[in-house]
């Protein structure tokens, strides 16, 4: 088994965050040892429905438990949510285990009103596999195209990889939206879900997809909050200097997974090919999510933001820390980009004079020109 860079706690309770399909489960498996462990999977029909009926059964079911049991994991807690309520009893009675609770969704809970155990518990999150956990099986093309996700990125027929994307498209609309009933009409959620992968890194214009998917503003706003809620994307906010206006402005939305986005417009099957706009959004796509993705593992207190100026000279990614300097990345896939093509970053660093400007690209050698240094792409998860 590959090892995973994310570092869980074996002597403290948590909950482990993700979408579906990134490991969770394996990973909880391989951490703990089965003997001290007392394992409740959710996604097992007969242990949901025994559970959902009378959430008490599991308290008494751990305080019975065998005295070599150090250990809870709770597999799929937002199904059951009235679980964490028994949690939190155990936790204040004394010689509790610590528990690991995993989930591919924060929104049930939230809807729920769940007990999250007030701080008692840390907070994790598992992503797709990074180019680091992949080695030497990491292949930036097939990242490309495909995605990270374990069962599609080690797959050794690129036809199973494919099949796995789609059934995950179509297992995530009938699990995560459809039977949990997330939203009243899902035609039109599924026709906002295209319009957002195909939007997938640009400035959320919530009036034109509006529009086009026939429903209110305040409905698409909800959807993307839906996607947020059940980990399938992310927003990126403008970089201001007031907070106030980062809040005011639109965001831009990313999707986990580059092979996701691409499964939810059918393209799953299309090779990307080097030196065009798609290949180079892709990449663009991939290098955000994997530069969060490492900050997260690493436990960074870094906020991430985009930069675009009034002359909308625009600038891929910032990274500000809680204290040193900020950095202002521009992402280009091709190995020798022009400087003429980093007019956002000579923008930014009007904004910010003290931000250190990267052009990362698939240069082979680190250079510097002027204030901008040209960066290998693996070079910069060095600086996260």
């Amino acid at each position: 088994m590959l090892k995973r860079e994310i570092k869980l706690p074996s002597r403290h309770s948590f909950f482990l965050f993700g979408p579906r399909q990134t490991g969770k489960s394996t990973l909880l498996h391989s951490l703990f040892n089965q003997k001290t462990t007392l394992y409740y999977d959710l996604l097992h029909y007969e242990e949901y429905r025994r559970l959902i009926t009378d959430p008490s059964l599991f308290r008494e079911e751990v305080i019975s438990r065998h005295k070599n049991i150090t250990h809870v994991v709770v597999d799929e807690i937002q199904r059951v949510p009235e679980l964490l309520n028994e949690v939190h009893s155990l936790m204040e009675g004394g010689q509790a285990p610590y528990f690991a609770l995993s989930g591919s969704s924060t929104r049930k809970l939230k809807k729920a009103h769940a007990n999250l155990l007030a701080g008692r518990a840390w907070t994790y999150h598992l992503h797709p596999l990074t180019c680091q956990e992949l080695g030497e099986r990491f292949s930036l093309d097939k990242a490309l195209q495909l995605g990270t996700l374990p069962s599609v990125i080690l797959s050794e027929e690129e036809e199973s990889s494919i099949r796995t994307l789609r059934s995950y498209v179509e297992t995530y609309l009938k699990e995560e939206i459809e039977q949990e009933a997330l939203v009243r009409n899902l035609p039109c959620f599924l026709r906002f879900l295209t319009l957002a992968a195909d939007e997938n890194g640009n400035i959320i214009n919530y009036s034109n997809i509006s529009r086009e998917t026939g429903t209110s503003y305040v409905t698409v706003k909800k959807y993307f909050q839906i996607l947020e809620d059940t980990l399938i994307g992310f927003a990126l906010l403008p970089y201001s200097k007031s907070i106030r206006t980062r809040l005011v402005k639109h965001p831009k939305f990313y999707f986990f997974d580059t092979g996701v986005k691409r499964a939810i417009l059918k393209k799953a099957s299309v090779p990307i090919e080097r030196g065009t706009s798609e290949y180079g959004k892709a990449f663009e796509h991939f290098m955000i999510c994997e530069i969060k993705r490492a900050a997260e593992y690493k436990e960074k207190d870094y906020s991430f933001y985009f930069y675009q100026s009034s002359n909308h000279a625009e600038v891929d990614l910032i990274i500000e820390p809680a204290k040193g300097k900020t950095l202002a990345l521009e992402i280009k896939a091709n190995p020798n980009p022009d400087i003429s093509q980093l007019r956002g970053l000579k923008s930014f660093v009007e904004v910010c004079p003290q931000a250190e400007l990267f052009c990362v690209c698939s240069t082979t050698r680190k250079r510097k020109a002027g204030m901008i240094t040209f960066l290998p792409w693996q070079e910069i998860m060095d600086l996260i």
